[in-house]
């Protein structure tokens, strides 16, 4: 189970910035540390010009592939779950996102971005991601807010978890919650 305080879940409403926040961290602790060992993914938009069109996984290094989509309409994309007006391709989301989940020994940071509703069709995510939470690796995701105030089962499961600590991002407290993260994830690298 992981240690209070080593698992940092960052909520707010979409479009808030947790990605970005997440982003920022991740490229501030590199240049403290480029030797830290950081696993996961984060999701990215895809934008045909002003509009939205779908969702992809994006691996700490490099690697790409959808997870959701407005604009495949293939015999097999039919087939996939909605959420909302997108298609989750759990099965490319899978061989990217899981993979970045396994725990090794020489991790010492895993970024999840994020545990919401198009990640946990897949049937595997959960469960991967509570074994990160049980390594006692510090860990730093990214929740949806709730929505109609009800969570996700998954997410309020992993926001009551004893090792979480949540913070709260709207567009007037971005720079503070960032540092505040920085500052605790620094602490608990530099203990390991």
């Amino acid at each position: 189970m992981a240690a209070p305080g080593k698992c940092l879940l960052v909520t707010g409403p979409p479009g808030v910035g947790k990605t970005t926040l997440v982003m920022r961290v991740l490229e501030s602790l590199r240049t403290l540390n480029p030797n830290f060992k950081i696993q996961g993914f984060y999701t990215s938009e895809i934008r045909q010009g002003t509009e939205r069109v779908g969702f992809e996984v994006v691996t700490l290094d490099g690697r790409r592939g959808p997870l959701a989509s407005t604009t495949n309409s293939s015999p097999e994309a039919l087939r996939w779950p909605n959420v909302g007006r997108y298609r989750v391709d759990v099965a490319s989301f899978e061989s990217l996102a899981l993979p970045e989940l396994q725990v090794k020994g020489d991790t010492d940071l895993f970024i999840i971005d994020e545990v919401g509703k198009m990640e946990l069709f897949s049937s595997s995510f959960f469960p991967a991601v509570l074994k990160v939470l049980e390594s006692n690796i510090p860990v730093l995701a990214t929740v949806p807010i709730p929505k109609f105030g009800r969570d996700i089962p998954g997410v309020a499961r992993l926001k009551n978890h004893p090792g979480a600590t949540l913070f709260t991002l709207n567009s007037s407290n971005r720079d503070a919650i960032k540092e505040q993260i920085y500052a605790q994830l620094v602490d608990l690298l530099q203990k390991c």
